[in-house]
C-alpha cells in the first residue's frame, strides 16, 4: 500500500535506506529451508512442462536452472534430453531434486548456487529457467545480470513469476500486513510486472515475450491448503511462526478469507486460480 506524505517547506524527504542484502539473503535462505518446499513444488510440476516448451528447449542444449527448488524446470528440460545443471542455495531442496531426477533415470548435473553470484563462465548455456525462484532474490538487478551474463548471444532465459494481481501477490500482500518487508526492498511480485521485466533485461534483450498463465492451486478445502502451506511453505512457515496466538488466529483469518474469495469450486473442494507471469526472453 503506498502512502502519500505532506512535507512541511522546511523538512527535507528522508533518504531512503539502502536495504543490507546480505542479512536479508541470510534470512530468506532460513526461510526457504524452514519447512518443506518440496511438498509444494511437486505440485507445480507443469509449469515447468509450460516453461519449457515456451523456452524451445532442445535435445543436447545446456540449461541451467536458477533458484531451482526441487526441480520442477530442471525435470521438464532434462526429459526434453538437454544437459541440465540445477542450482540453489537451499541444499536440501537440491537433494529432493536430485531424488526425482534419480527416480526418473534422468542425468543432471546438481550444484549448490546463489542467484546474484553464478559461479559459472559467461556464455556458458544455451537456455536459463527460473520458475518462481529468482523472483525472490533481493537485489532484482544482481540475478537478470547474471542470467543475462551466462546465457550465450541468442540462447534464450525463460522465468515464471507470480503476477502482483494474481492469488499469491494477494497472499504476500496479506502476510505482509502482519510482517512488513524490510524497508526499501522490492517487492518480488514486480518480477511478475512486463515493465520490470523490460528494465530488467530490455537492453540486452534482442526479444521478449510474455504470457499471462494461470496455475490451479487444487486442495480438499481453504483448511486443507491453509494447514499445508502453514507447515511446508516458507514465507507462511516463518509468518505464524513469528506471531503470538492472536496473531496466528487473526493472519488464519484473513487467509481464508482470501482463498474463500479466489476458490472456483465451490463448497465441496478448493480450486484456486494463481495467475503467473511467463517470460521468454531472447539475448542479444
Amino acid at each position: 500500500m503506498n502512502t502519500l506524505a505532506i512535507l512541511a517547506p522546511a523538512q527535507k524527504a528522508p533518504i531512503p535506506a539502502t536495504p543490507d542484502y546480505a542479512a536479508i539473503k541470510q534470512r530468506q535462505q532460513a526461510t526457504w529451508a524452514s519447512g518443506d518446499f518440496a511438498v509444494i513444488g511437486v505440485t507445480l510440476q507443469i509449469v515447468g512442462e509450460s516453461l519449457a516448451e515456451a523456452a524451445d528447449i532442445r535435445a543436447g542444449e545446456r540449461v541451467l536452472d536458477v533458484a531451482a527448488g526441487n526441480g520442477n524446470a530442471t525435470l521438464a528440460a532434462a526429459r526434453r534430453f538437454a544437459a541440465v545443471t540445477s542450482t540453489d542455495y537451499v541444499p536440501a531442496l537440491l537433494d529432493k531434486g536430485r531424488a526425482r531426477a534419480a527416480a526418473a533415470g534422468l542425468p543432471v548435473n546438481f550444484q549448490v548456487a546463489d542467484a546474484e553470484n553464478l559461479p559459472f563462465d559467461d556464455a556458458s548455456f544455451d537456455a536459463v529457467l527460473s520458475t518462481f525462484g529468482a523472483m525472490f532474490t533481493p537485489d532484482h538487478t544482481r540475478p537478470a545480470r547474471e542470467m543475462l551474463r551466462v546465457v550465450r548471444a541468442g540462447g534464450r532465459i525463460g522465468l515464471a513469476n507470480w503476477t502482483p494481481e494474481g492469488f499469491i501477490g494477494q497472499l504476500f500482500k496479506v502476510i505482509g500486513a502482519y510482517i512488513p518487508a524490510p524497508a526499501a526492498l522490492k517487492s518480488p511480485a514486480l518480477w511478475g510486472t512486463e515493465p520490470h521485466i523490460a528494465e530488467l533485461f530490455g537492453a540486452q534483450a534482442r526479444d521478449i515475450r510474455t504470457v499471462r498463465r494461470n496455475f490451479n492451486f487444487r486442495y480438499r478445502s481453504a483448511a486443507h491448503w491453509l494447514q499445508i502451506f502453514r507447515d511446508f511453505y516458507g514465507p507462511t512457515h516463518k509468518a505464524f511462526a513469528a506471531l503470538n496466538p492472536s496473531g496466528q488466529d487473526a493472519l488464519a483469518k484473513d487467509i481464508t478469507a482470501l482463498l474463500d474469495r479466489c476458490n472456483t469450486a465451490g463448497p465441496a473442494s478448493l480450486v484456486v486460480p494463481a495467475e503467473y507471469l511467463e517470460v521468454v526472453i531472447e539475448r542479444k
